[in-house]
């Protein structure tokens, strides 16, 4: 009888659909120089604590554009010791190379590569690669969010071990694209719009002030001398001569010089 529930172990191919999951989640909305720089840094920090190093392997390192432009390389441990042994081997970088190049000619994760090759029985020579590169998990493409041709530069490490290189650059890349996310969460929270404070000013309608000039009843506008106003306008009428006395109180005069004459 079965104790337990044990897992299965996971095919080529299911490995290979998992980073294909993995290049297509993790895009970057931007990428500089410095950019790379700091994954670079990043990906030597992580290795550096890791149990491998403890143990005394070593790592190569490298941030590329897709043109080959070097954005980042460092060698993590001696290439070297007097004892004879080294933490990194000879040819370390010339397979750094090499799955790098894999990533500019398929536009695909080595480790991707590596694994659908296992998963379909082929060699690099059948799937087409140029001078039979040495196929190994470690290096990773940098896709832009919104740029769907082609990558836009690559980042690898090389120390021997493909899922232990692939885990480590996926993981440094995970990790950076949260802290992006996170800052720009901030951001948005902390910044304030010129326009969302508003003033008692600017609320309040500004009232137009008033003259009053014989029975008609002008309003003064900005850029408009007040004396404009004094003339009317062609829709005003002028008081007539029986206003104009009635407002001198000259009517009851006129009244009782008529009742006189009589």
């Amino acid at each position: 009888m079965f104790s337990g529930l044990q897992t299965m172990p996971r095919t080529d191919a299911d490995l290979a659909a998992q980073a294909l999951i993995e290049e297509g989640s993790f895009r970057f909305p931007f990428f500089s120089a410095s950019d790379a720089v700091t994954l670079g840094l990043s990906l030597r920090k992580r290795f550096r604590l890791s149990s491998r190093h403890n143990k005394g392997k070593g790592l190569v390192i490298s941030v590329q554009t897709i043109a080959g432009h070097t954005l980042f390389s460092c060698t993590v441990g001696d290439l070297g010791h007097v004892s004879g042994v080294g933490d990194v081997s000879l040819d370390s970088w010339a397979c750094l190379e090499d799955i790098m190049n894999v990533v500019k000619q398929t536009g695909h994760s080595s480790f991707y590569v590596e694994k659908g090759m296992s998963a379909l029985g082929k060699t690099a020579k059948q799937m087409g690669m140029q001078n039979e590169s040495r196929v190994s998990g470690g290096a990773f493409p940098i896709w832009l969010e919104n740029a769907h041709c082609c990558p836009i530069a690559v980042i690898a490490c090389y120390s021997g071990s493909s899922n232990d290189d692939h885990n480590l650059t996926v993981t440094t890349i995970k990790d950076f694209l949260r802290k992006l996310s996170r800052e720009a969460t901030t951001d948005r929270h902390t910044e304030t719009p010129a326009q969302s404070v508003m003033t008692t000013s600017s609320i309040l309608p500004t009232i137009p002030r008033h003259h009053e000039y014989g029975s008609v009843s002008h309003t003064s506008e900005p850029g408009i001398p007040e004396s404009e106003y004094r003339g009317g306008s062609e829709y005003s009428r002028g008081a007539s001569p029986y206003e104009q006395m009635m407002q001198r109180g000259e009517h009851d005069d006129h009244l009782d010089d008529h009742s006189t004459e009589r």
